[in-house]
């Protein structure tokens, strides 16, 4: 994968610099041509010295490989949406240049007239590209941070990667559908973090129309050995839900519902962050069902997906990440909208027309106080079970 990927990244170098669009889909015509700025970290500046020699030789930096396999997304969408006729100008910046900052970038006349910003974003930049936004009265779509970064009443903001509160309610609803009758116990840790999920899961329960849950909080001191026994149920299953984002107290969790299955039947239910976790494949959490949730599930079954796996793997030597299929669906779904709706693509932005991969469901979230529109948010979240290796996604 890194040897077939320094041709791509040189090329980014180039097509970068250059003082023209990095794609221009169609020929010059009469009507409206529509600009997508996207805004992702490529840090060409870091991998090429000023000469244009790639700096890390047959090496490649973990910390180059998301942006760039976002930025890949973004290209083969281009690449499609010409096939398609769709006239769209895609400017591509590198939030990581040593020449210009976000905000010099921003200020560029290749912006002046943009309707769309798509950004792989830090809460900084999301803060940044979300008042650029407002003032333009554009969409900008937040692809990869799942909070609103400290942004409020900013109804240009898209949240795609669904927030925190939204996966505790999502999860909450999915235990009442599946596991109504179940004994459900919250683990959690001490932490200002375990407050907040504690306090999100207790608001959407006593907020619920339909039955709560047989559930309970209980805290672990994660500072010493304990032991989950005296919590679960040798005669029924019981529904372990970690109620924190700390992966090695999730981690041993598992190893210890997984170590007593035979004895305590248990069903682990835990963060949207584990789908990063690739141990539980290991001997460790044996026979153990995992679940968790995600707003970008892809059973990649479909021809789209096929059609970019086996791009990768016929030029890249490599298989794509669900980066690259985030990129593609952001640029694909919200271009050619862009295209249909043109300066109403605010408006229309929760409109599910050309959907690929995921089913997202944008919505407007209000503020508390006023009821005034916050900003929008995707509310669809996917189950997924992890059980020996084996994943599939779950109702």
């Amino acid at each position: 994968m890194k040897k077939a990927l320094l041709p791509v990244f040189a090329l980014m170098f180039t097509a970068t610099f250059l003082p023209v669009h990095l794609f221009a889909q169609a020929k010059d015509s009469t009507h409206t041509r529509y600009t997508v700025a996207v805004f992702a970290p490529l840090y060409l500046d870091s991998a090429f010295d000023p000469a244009g020699q790639y700096r890390y030789d047959k090496n490649f930096p973990k910390f180059i490989t998301p942006g760039l396999e976002f930025y890949e997304g973004i290209k083969l969408a281009a690449d499609s949406l010409k096939t398609e006729k769709v006239e769209l100008n895609i400017e591509i910046f590198d939030t990581r240049s040593a020449t210009q900052n976000l905000q010099q970038q921003l200020n560029t006349p290749a912006l002046e007239h943009a309707g769309l910003i798509i950004g792989h974003v830090t809460p900084t930049e999301a803060k940044t590209l979300a008042e650029a936004a407002l003032r333009k009265n554009i969409p900008f779509i937040n692809a990869n941070l799942p909070n609103d970064a400290g942004i409020a009443r900013n109804p240009s903001l898209v949240i795609l990667n669904s927030t925190l509160q939204t996966h505790c309610e999502g999860i909450y609803r999915y235990l009442q559908k599946n596991y109504g009758t179940s004994n459900v116990i919250f683990f959690r840790r001490k932490g200002q973090m375990e407050d907040r999920l504690q306090s999100y899961f207790t608001e959407v329960e006593k907020n619920t129309p339909s039955v709560k849950l047989k559930s309970k909080f209980v805290m672990l001191d994660d500072s010493k050995p304990f032991s989950l026994d005296n919590h679960l149920d040798s005669t029924r299953l019981t529904v372990c839900v970690v109620a924190s984002m700390d992966e090695n107290f999730g981690r041993t969790i598992a190893q210890q519902l997984s170590a007593s299955l035979e004895k305590f039947p248990a069903l682990l239910v835990g963060m949207p962050t584990w789908d990063a976790i690739i141990d539980f494949n290991r001997k460790e959490y044996k026979d153990l069902n995992i679940v968790y949730s995600t707003p970008f599930y892809n059973a990649k079954t479909d021809k789209t997906s096929n059609s970019i796996t086996n791009y990768f793997k016929t030029f890249l030597y490599a298989r794509p990440s669900d980066m690259v299929f985030r990129g593609y669906e952001c640029m694909y779904r919200f271009g050619k909208l862009l295209v249909d709706k043109g300066s109403n693509l605010n408006s229309s932005i929760g409109e599910k027309k050309y959907k690929l991969f995921t089913d997202w469901d944008i919505q407007p979230v209000l503020d508390k106080q006023t009821m005034a529109l916050d900003h929008f948010e995707n509310k669809k979240l996917y189950f997924v079970k992890k059980m020996n290796g084996q994943v599939i996604g779950v109702n």
